[in-house]
Parts: structure tokens; sequence; C-alpha cells
């Protein structure tokens, strides 16, 4: 408990730990509908897209942010277009953006100089990296997130189970895939800084497929996801900063933790009723 307090008393530990519960609630949120969608490893494309456009930021000397939320926005949008049209399957083109993104990223450092240090910190994580602004940015995405899906939370529904019956039923469902793809887009951008490149997609896909392992509605789901990701990262950040270890890696593996934790409880229930 000592240590916890402790933790508390640094402001930028304080700033980490408001944030990353900001973000971890909204990755966990959209994760739901986008692995339900199959679109999971959209979150792992966007973050290597953050990834070269942070470079290019950080090589010309403009703010990583500016740059880097508009670029993984479009990216987001191109995404949904080339996939709804059908001519490449999403897999595939996630596949492409993001190995493209990572080239251009690599590059791009390999020919700036003094740029390591910087580039490192997006790429694995820094919970130094969380400024005030930040934490401003990712309550502003949470009420946006926790808004729609309270109050749209049926034609989210819809939309991610049957994108058919729901364009029959009146619901634009472009409009709604484009803004889940912008907010995740978002979302990425934010968390990277904090949880890296290489692991932000885990906040989008661990506690959805954790969640889905013990409950079989959508609504439980969705609230198991949530709380359940915040619980993660606070255990997280708390084992990262007892142990001196990175905070990104730390939460990633809390969740998989609770992830196994999850799959042996089923386990453990089917088993009691035969």
């Amino acid at each position: 408990m000592a240590a916890v307090l402790e933790m508390l008393s640094y402001p930028f530990m304080v700033r980490a730990l408001i944030g990353g519960i900001l973000i971890s609630l909204c990755a966990s949120l959209l994760g739901v509908s986008l692995v339900l969608k199959r679109y999971s490893m959209i979150g792992d494309g966007l973050s290597h897209v953050s990834f070269g456009a942070l470079s290019i930021a950080l090589a010309i000397g403009w703010s990583p942010l500016k740059l880097s939320i508009p670029v993984v926005v479009l990216a987001a949008f191109f995404l949904l277009r080339i996939t709804e049209n059908g001519k490449v399957k999403s897999d595939a083109a996630i596949a492409m953006i993001s190995a493209s993104a990572l080239a251009v990223g690599i590059v791009v450092t390999s020919l700036t100089t003094g740029m390591t240090t910087d580039v490192s910190s997006y790429m694995f994580g820094s919970i130094l990296a969380m400024s005030t602004a930040d934490v401003k940015m990712a309550a502003v995405l949470s009420v946006v997130v926790l808004g729609l899906f309270v109050f749209c939370y049926n034609k989210i529904f819809a939309v991610t189970f049957d994108e058919n019956f729901a364009k029959a039923t009146g619901v634009s469902v472009s409009s709604y895939n484009v803004l889940i793809a912008v907010l995740t887009a978002v979302t990425i951008v934010l968390g990277m800084r904090m949880i890296g490149a290489m692991l932000i997609s885990s906040l989008i896909i661990f506690p959805a497929l954790t969640s889905m392992r013990v409950f079989k509605s959508f609504k439980g789901v969705v609230w198991s996801s949530g709380i359940l990701s915040v619980i993660c990262f606070c255990i997280g950040m708390t084992a990262s900063y007892l142990c001196s270890t990175p905070a990104g890696a730390s939460v990633v593996l809390v969740n998989l933790a609770a992830f196994l934790l999850f799959t042996l409880f089923t386990i453990i229930r089917k088993n009691g009723r035969r």
C-alpha cells in the first residue's frame, strides 16, 4: 500500500494512470466491435502507420500528434473503403499498409541523426511521454466513445453483427464504420505514446477476447471488456512501477494472465456441468 501511495505522489505517474485508464477503456469498447467484425488487426496496422507518421514528424521538426492523427485517420478511412469495395481482403490490406508504413518509418529514422531515442519511446512506450494535453485529449475521446455506446448501442449492435439488417432498418452502416475506425485511430495515436506502437493493438484485442471466454451476450462482453481493461491497466502499471519493467509490456502481460485465467475458468465450468 505504501508503494502505491508513493507511486501516486509523482505527477507523471498520476497523468499516466488517468490517461492510460481512459485510453484502455476506449480501446476495449471499440475492440469488442472490431474483434466481432474480424477487424481486430486494424489496430496493429494503424499503429505502424502512426509510427511512420511520427518518424516523419520528428525528422522535419513538427509536432508528432498534429501529423500522426490526420494521417492515421486517413489510413483508417482508406482501409475501410478498399475492403468495402471487395477488391482487397481486409487482412491483406492491413498487412500491405502496415508493412509500407513501418518501412517508411525505419528508413526515415535511419537517415535522420539523433532520432533514435525519441522513436524508441514511441515504439515501446514511455510513461513519461503522457502530458497534461494528452490526458485532456484522452478525456474528450472517452466521452465520445462512451456516448457512442450509451446513445447508439442498438445501432452499434446491428452494425457489428449484421450489416445487411442494419441497412434494412435505415442505419447508415458506412457512417458508423467510419466513426469506429476514426475513434480507433485516435485511440491508437494517443495510446502508443505510453504503451508503444508494438503493443497498443493488444489493448483492443485482449479485453474483448478475454470477456468472450465467459460472457455470451454483446452487452455482457462490452461491460466486462471495459471493466477488465481498467483493472488490468492499473495492475500492470503498479507492477511496472514496483518491478521497474516497461509499462506497456507489463500491461500486456497482465492482460495475457487475465485471458488465461478466464480460459481456465471456462474449462472448469464446462467440466463441472458434465
